[in-house]
């Protein structure tokens, strides 16, 4: 279940109709999808996506996405700290960044214009689009991450970051 805070404001809200409704406001689509399949440490990318196509397929055909990855990230990560650094300093993409929660969880930060600095905490079953263009980041946690995640794209060259230098996701640590 997804926890949305605006630190700045010393509000959280964790009711998931309330969340989406204001990620709505801000262009930002938000749903929660039923996670009922149990993965191991094993499981495999194809194991992942085979499990959930019967729900991906239609979303992506809406949505004119054409491939999806996993992204597994724990604490037998290699080179995590390097991995997180790229996640934690603020950037946008030149298409929308979607990801499905199939376990764990992390921090989806926002700096949009006109609201103060957000978070979403999101878990296990959270579906959340991030548009193109839209200044994020993104925390796994320090220590003990672990996300495994479903990413869906029109091109994956999309994801690329264009960081912004801007810095403010260390006022947000």
């Amino acid at each position: 279940m997804a926890i949305l805070t605006i630190p700045d404001l010393h509000q959280v809200i964790d009711n998931p109709k309330e969340i989406g409704a204001f990620l709505a406001k801000h262009d930002v689509f938000f749903d929660q999808w039923t996670c009922e399949v149990k993965f191991s440490d094993t499981s495999t990318q194809e194991d992942v996506l085979s499990a959930y196509a019967n729900d991906l397929k239609p979303f992506m055909d809406r949505g004119g996405y054409l491939t999806a990855d996993v992204i597994s990230i724990n604490s037998s990560t290699e080179n995590y700290e390097s991995i997180r650094a790229k996640f934690l300093a603020e950037h946008t993409h030149s298409e929308d960044e979607i990801r499905f929660f199939v376990d764990g969880q992390g921090f989806f930060w926002f700096n949009l214009e006109n609201a103060p600095v957000f978070n979403v905490l999101c878990q296990k079953g959270d579906l959340i689009s991030v548009p193109a263009g839209t200044k994020h980041w993104f925390d796994a946690g320090i220590s003990n991450p672990f996300v495994k995640a479903i990413r869906i794209f029109i091109d994956p060259s999309g994801w690329i970051p264009e960081y912004t230098y801007s810095g403010i996701e260390k006022h947000y640590e």
